[in-house]
């Protein structure tokens, strides 16, 4: 009979320890004591801050658990953080680091402890991690790798002490190991005025809500990415510091703005609360502040106040159009607009996966159905048929078709729509259409001039259309807008430089691209090919070898007619490439 004091839950587990304790103690016991009682403290902060709990702390170690894993995440990033800041005033032989493993396991819970292999695993990979370093489980890498914009490396699978099977070991890249595409701290201000909007807070009191606070964020990056004399910090960037207490000046020398946009939303019933407050991140001065108590109904003459007001505090011109594109609404139904949200909630950072496309075209099924003139229900609805099509998730070969009829859809009912003329300049493609697709692409971005991804998949398609000289730049501008941009951004730089027979630079890039997610396939699959071009048929086989664990043994050839290079050489040569590499 099981014991009734005993519980089993599946959590996320964070285990801490200090590197170098005992020395510490030797030299300095009072000192190290102070030191651990202020690490203790700022820990024990970001803990409760992600809605975590220490579970316990004996010596130098400290036990929490988190039931979100992106949380734990989140707060074990925080915590090194703040304990280099607390480090920032020690010598360096007095520095008091930690090194951090996390894992999401099952666990016993008796009298406010935890225990069983979920616990041990966290902790042997707190062992495994380095100095000021984190490591993290394959459970929590499946969890994390499409949600946050961190870098991940693979380190393989490992045996660790009392636990019988292998464990999936992935390093977490804190900041020293971020390189110089990813982050630089001395970006220049651009010549424009410059601007990062942080994500609204939900102060809702239920995280359910998380979605439209989220939502009017990225509708307001939206609607001043439509403004040609503005420089706008792309949605990826920004959602970085969502839910992180980090200074303006420190947000604004990151990303390398001026200025940065900061608010609030609280939502009850058919009532909204919105605060807004435009900071000068050069001197933290504030521009101009203000409260909005507002029915949900006006919810867009709410955004199009906060977008007139930083337009009128930064003496912005705007272009007779711009003008009226600001104008311009989703809807002016809100059950819809809510659908539509939503479904945009289940969009990741990085790619859209199988399931998520699934639940996203359920709701934005439903905006249409609550308003058959909502364009932009129907260009992301677009986007999940596209998707579908290009991974190989359905076998229904409409899927194209729908996709390519949503996105006419959406232009015919907003020709200004900047995401309907991506969303078809992206089926064009798929149809081998190129020509087609590079217009409607610039069609978007002269719509959205500060579309960091619009400019990175102009830069895509001339790959494909064989100018790939040409995407070198506008991939690098791309990664100006949005400094911590998705891997897609180097894939695009890395297959450029592969189809210009530049292999090593290929190699380089495209190394980087696999280390921030092992588990994307394109890197495997171009580094293959580099290698042989390069002569290095180790190397190749060991990248194709990936590809077949990831792909779950698909043959290469199932690509073939999904890849659409406009020289049917190009393809050949590929082909011919992964074949001596070992792939079928």
């Amino acid at each position: 009979m099981a014991d009734e004091g005993f519980k089993r839950k599946l959590t996320a587990i964070l285990s801490a320890d200090v590197v170098g304790y005992s020395r510490l103690m030797t030299d300095d016991e009072e000192a190290t004591v102070r030191t651990l009682t202020s690490c203790r403290t700022a820990i024990n902060d970001l803990v409760q801050q992600y809605h975590g709990r220490v579970v316990n702390s004996p010596g130098d170690n400290i036990l929490a658990e988190f039931t979100s894993v992106v949380n734990a995440l989140r707060s074990a990033w925080d915590i090194q953080q703040e304990v280099k800041s607390i480090n920032s005033e020690s010598p360096e032989n007095r520095k008091m680091n930690f090194r951090i493993g996390l894992n999401l396991g099952d666990v016993i819970e008796k009298e406010d402890q935890i225990y069983g292999d979920g616990v041990n695993i966290a902790a042997r990979l707190e062992e495994l991690a380095e100095e000021c370093g984190i490591c993290i489980s394959g459970t929590v890498y499946d969890h994390v790798k499409n949600k946050l914009p961190f870098r991940y490396e693979y380190r393989g699978k490992q045996l660790v002490k009392n636990i019988k099977e292998p464990i999936r070991v992935y390093k977490v890249l804190v900041e020293k190991d971020v390189d110089e595409l990813i982050l630089d701290k001395k970006l220049e201000l651009p010549e424009k005025p410059s601007i990062a909007v942080l994500p609204f807070v939900n102060l809702s009191g239920d995280q359910e809500q998380e979605y439209f606070s989220d939502g009017i964020t990225e509708d307001l990056i939206t609607d001043l990415s439509k403004i040609s004399s503005l420089f706008v910090i792309a949605r990826t960037s920004v959602f970085f510091y969502k839910g992180r207490t980090k200074k303006i000046a420190e947000i604004g020398q990151e990303l390398g703005v001026r200025y940065v946009l900061e608010g609030s939303i609280r939502k009850a019933g058919s009532k909204v609360r919105v605060t807004a407050q435009l900071v000068d991140a050069t001197t933290e001065g504030h521009l101009w502040a203000e409260r909005y108590d507002r029915d949900l109904k006006d919810i867009f003459a709410l955004q199009d106040e906060v977008t007139q007001k930083i337009v009128a505090a930064l003496a912005l011109r705007l272009t007779e159009d711009e003008q009226q594109r600001l104008l311009d609404k989703y809807t002016d139904n809100m059950e819809a607009y809510d659908c539509y949200l939503r479904g945009v909630e289940y969009f990741p950072i990085n790619r859209l996966t199988k399931e998520k496309s699934i639940l996203a075209r359920k709701m934005f099924k439903k905006a249409i159905n609550l308003d058959p003139n909502f364009a932009a229900a129907y260009a992301v609805l677009s986007l999940t048929y596209s998707q579908e099509w290009l991974m190989g998730w359905s076998q229904d070969p409409q899927s194209l078709e729908n996709a390519f009829e949503l996105a006419q859809r959406a232009i015919a009912l907003d020709e200004s729509l900047p995401l309907g003329h991506a969303m078809l300049g992206e089926v064009y493609l798929m149809k081998k259409e190129h020509e087609k697709a590079i217009d409607e692409q610039k069609k978007a971005i002269a719509l959205s001039p500060n579309d960091a991804d619009g400019i990175a998949g102009l830069g895509g398609i001339l790959t494909w259309a064989g100018r790939p000289e040409e995407t070198i730049g506008l991939v690098m501008k791309a990664m100006r807008l949005n400094p911590r941009y998705q891997p897609e951004y180097l894939w695009n730089l890395g297959h450029a430089y592969y189809l210009m027979g530049r292999y090593q630079e290929a190699i380089e890039i495209l190394k980087r691209t696999r280390d921030r997610d092992p588990d994307y396939l394109p890197p495997h699959v171009y580094l293959a090919a580099s290698y042989i071009n390069f002569g290095q048929e180790k190397e190749a086989r060991a990248e194709a070898l990936e590809y077949d664990r990831l792909s779950f043994q698909t043959p290469i050839e199932a690509w073939r007619h999904r890849l659409p290079y406009k020289n049917q050489a190009v393809l050949e040569h590929l082909f011919d490439n992964l074949r001596k590499a070992g792939l079928q």
